[in-house]
């Protein structure tokens, strides 16, 4: 019987084998994952797609790794029941794995909406290394594409198309894009840059009915939005956001709410069962409180936290947050914490907007802490200015220096640099 058994092989997954094998060089380890090369990084699909990289360039280990590290990995498989009781797990092809002790790694799947029309040749997701090549192997016969969401899987998705030559127009039912990310303000920034690359953007839309072209009604040759505009395409790929794949845990006692729930440990409510990255809800320091947080740094080091306490070393999650950094279309941006706070008098807002520059940054205070940033095309006090933020440093005495272009670590007294940067100063 395998010691350690982990279903899911990415981020998460890599996280824990790592964290194990520091405490536990000869425990058994199992890693199952669906795909049969699961060691690479998520965030650069678009890259793939875009012909910026290739699969060499996206692993983020090698194919040794698994020997290495003496994990029998069982790519290609999928884990379909899982019984507690008697701790083991079914396999696709009828064959069980059995654990002492499981993390549930299983990351998300792609929110598809029902829509008429989408069984026809053409429509992709744009999740997985699968989608992505699948998706770049149809880009060569294609001149146009209709992309379905307007949040950083669609923004992404949408720069690799632009990047190959296709018409791209971009459908976001929301009245802007990026709208988790950023306020009005900054949307409307990117938005511009985003057009001005030649793309079409209809807010306040979505895609009510995929077409067939005249003489092949089984491929895509266009689509129909809800305001009832035709919108000739040779593609539509859908990428609205993730779900939590919890199909594993379904019918057993681990317990749920849009995610597996656990604690700083990564402990579900079941002994020995972990639950790991876009799976789980863990702690946003933030917000005080669990939540779905679908980032592959946040993943990782979920992983390892559950990887170091499946093998007996203690280790508590320290929390993580709503983070992106992105560069798409040319424009560098950060957004971290609350980025649309409520008008209800519980936060206090500064900004810094120079549209002459197309430059803006947004800071949001709750208590006189930083609980939200948002820097668009100047992103240098970032790391800063998220010491602050992490550390629930009270920044009353110099709140209006934050967005100055000359707010640097020499602005803090040397006792607030010493806290933030420990064994620097």
């Amino acid at each position: 019987m395998p010691k350690y058994v982990i279903v899911g092989a990415s981020a998460a997954g890599i996280g824990a084998v790592e964290a194990i094998r520091e405490v536990d060089p000869v425990g058994t380890l199992t890693v199952i994952s669906e795909e049969p090369c699961p060691q690479y990084s998520r965030p650069m699909i678009s890259d793939l797609v875009s012909g910026k990289a290739n699969l060499e360039k996206m692993l983020c280990r090698k194919d040794q790794f698994w020997q290495k590290k003496d994990v029998q990995a069982l790519t290609g498989r999928t884990a379909i029941f899982l019984n507690l009781a008697e701790k083991w797990i079914a396999l696709d092809k009828g064959d069980r794995v059995s654990f002492k002790k499981l993390l549930i790694a299983t990351g998300g799947k792609p929110f598809v909406p029902k829509i008429e029309g989408a069984e026809k040749e053409g429509v992709f997701t744009f999740t997985t290394l699968s989608d992505a090549e699948s998706l770049a192997a149809k880009i060569e016969s294609a001149k146009s594409a209709l992309v379905v969401g307007g949040g950083l899987i669609g923004v992404s998705v949408t720069e690799a198309l632009v990047k190959r030559g296709l018409k791209v127009t971009m459908v976001e039912l929301k009245g802007n894009i990026l709208s988790l990310i950023l306020d009005q303000t900054a949307s409307e920034m990117v938005e511009n840059v985003i057009s001005n690359a030649g793309v079409t953007i209809a807010t306040g839309q979505t895609v009510q009915r995929i077409l067939g072209k005249p003489e092949v009604d089984n491929v895509v040759g266009g689509a129909i939005l809800t305001n009832g505009e035709l919108v000739p395409c040779d593609l539509v790929i859908i990428a609205i956001g993730v779900i939590p794949r919890l199909e594993l845990v379904s019918a057993t006692d681990v317990k749920t709410n849009r995610g597996i729930i656990v604690d700083k440990f990564m402990r579900t409510n079941v002994s020995d069962v972990y639950a790991s990255g876009d799976v789980a809800e863990a702690y946003d320091f933030v917000i005080g409180e669990n939540r779905l947080l679908p980032l592959w740094p946040l993943a990782q080091l979920e992983g390892k936290v559950a990887g170091y306490n499946m093998a007996g070393k203690k280790a508590e999650y320290p929390g993580g947050t709503a983070m992106s950094a992105l560069k798409y279309f040319g424009i560098p941006i950060i957004s971290i914490g609350i980025a649309n706070p409520r008008e209800d008098g519980t936060y206090e807002i500064l900004v810094k907007h120079q549209p002459e520059r197309n430059i803006y940054k947004k800071i949001v205070l709750k208590d006189n802490v930083i609980v939200g940033l948002t820097l668009v095309n100047e992103i240098e006090r970032a790391g800063i200015l998220f010491h602050l933020m992490k550390n629930c440093v009270r920044v009353k005495k110099f709140k209006q220096e934050l967005l100055s272009e000359d707010f640097s670590l020499a602005t803090l007294s040397r006792s607030l640099r010493r806290k933030l940067y420990p064994g620097e100063y």
